[in-house]
């Protein structure tokens, strides 16, 4: 749970690293190829702050950074055949409210091969949302279709699918069947009205879900990993048009990054006689548009407020070698980042509202089919460096959507953190 958290001090320059290559087989027991479709289901990076929470894990990592930062490519989550599955949801969650719920699982590490009352509650939990499907075994014994269980829930709730009751997952499994079936209700609204709009080709940020979904002929083409934005600076939820993309773009700061963020990092390095813009590599400009030297900018000054920050492009400039453009009065946009570590991390809230892409290139390339270009054109482009707007001939639908909870038409039912607790359920189906 979020209350476990331990932070580190940031680094810009030592914060760029690269996530683990995918283990082939690891010491956890994990979902296998044949599994993954049934278990599937969706403003700027800142460099000054501290980085997004990190979780210590008693398991292998490979697999849960690969599982987190490569999501399966699942169904569509706005889909028109998920209402159906939802209405049948409700139905089945009405009549689990009614019968009084489950029963919470204790707050202890569950694995294969142990024995524990605890177990027995688990199983029950596990069962009566539909996880595990029988009954039969030993009660208390933590057995392989119990661990088999664990995956279902832990995927269908936004969980790498480890197949152990960790903290987080036994925060999931206590969360109310009321709060759940309250967010199934308020969430089939907000599907059914995603689902009467949404065209044939479309971009869908899910914000809880932390996941950038293409979706094609009511089919998703790809799945990306996202980071959105902190509890205090949210993603917003909008409606728009993708309608350019900038290669290699210059970073202007925008007000939220330049007050809380640079403005006190400036005067926080000035008192150690050192200038936070070359630290970072950024320029400022003065009113008139003329650049100014950085070693004379006073950072007590309100006048601070009115300069222009720019970093030109580079290996350290935080929206990466591409951003991705669509009208909204919230100055957000999709981006790149040269820091891909937390795509393999569960809590990825650590934005000032933009929404950083894993595998950007590949959306990229989708975007700009109608323009003729290839994953190859956009490869190129990001080797070369090169400087270069491109408008889409065709703008591209986006929805910036909140979606908590949802159905899809294999029957699946999935939850994901309320993030920003919008669902009116207070904090419990946010705290894992």
């Amino acid at each position: 749970m979020r209350g476990f958290v331990t932070g580190k001090a940031f680094s810009c320059r030592l914060g760029i690293n690269l996530i683990g290559a995918l283990a082939a087989v690891t010491g956890a027991s994990v979902i296998s190829a044949s599994e993954t479709r049934a278990y599937s289901d969706g403003a700027a990076w800142n460099p000054f702050a501290s980085p997004a929470p990190t979780y210590t894990q008693p398991y292998d990592r490979s697999f849960i950074r690969e599982w987190e930062a490569h999501p399966p490519r699942g169904y569509p989550t706005i889909s028109k055949a998920n209402i159906e599955p939802m209405k049948a949801a409700i139905k089945r969650y009405t009549e689990i409210v009614e019968r009084g719920g489950w029963k919470p699982v204790p707050r202890m590490k569950l694995q294969a091969g142990m024995t524990s009352p605890a177990v027995a509650i688990l199983r029950e939990r596990l069962y009566l949302s539909g996880d595990l499907k029988e009954r039969s075994g030993y009660p208390e014994y933590f057995d392989s279709y119990v661990e088999r269980a664990v995956k279902r829930f832990q995927a269908s709730n936004g969980l790498a699918p480890t197949g152990i009751v960790d903290e987080r997952t036994i925060a999931a499994l206590n969360i109310p069947a009321s709060v759940r079936l309250a967010q199934l209700r308020t969430n089939l609204d907000r599907v059914t009205a995603l689902a009467r709009s949404a065209g044939k080709r479309y971009v869908l940020v899910n914000i809880p879900a932390a996941q950038v979904e293409v979706v094609e002929n009511d089919r998703v083409v790809s799945r990306h990993s996202g980071v959105v934005g902190k509890i205090d600076r949210p993603t917003p939820i909008l409606r728009s048009m993708i309608h350019e993309l900038n290669f290699n773009p210059i970073w202007t700061l925008p007000p939220t990054v330049i007050a809380k963020d640079l403005i006190p990092k400036g005067r926080e390095l000035a008192r150690r006689n050192e200038d936070v813009l070359k630290v970072y590599g950024i320029d400022a400009y003065g009113p008139d548009g003329r650049k100014l030297d950085s070693s004379k900018i006073n950072w007590s000054s309100s006048a601070v407020q009115n300069l222009t920050f720019r970093q030109q492009p580079g290996k350290d400039n935080p929206l990466g070698f591409v951003k991705i453009n669509f009208h909204n009065n919230y100055s957000v946009y999709l981006h790149d980042t040269p820091s891909e570590s937390i795509f393999g991390r569960n809590f990825r809230a650590a934005t000032s509202g933009c929404v950083r892409v894993q595998n950007i290139e590949q959306l990229a390339a989708w975007l700009l089919r109608d323009n003729g270009w290839t994953l190859e054109d956009v490869l190129a482009i990001k080797k070369s460096g090169e400087r270069k707007d491109v408008q889409l001939k065709k703008p591209v639908p986006l929805y910036m959507a909140y979606i908590t909870a949802w159905a899809t038409e294999d029957g699946v039912v999935q939850f994901r953190r309320d993030l920003y607790q919008k669902d009116g359920v207070g904090a419990t189906a946010a705290a894992y």
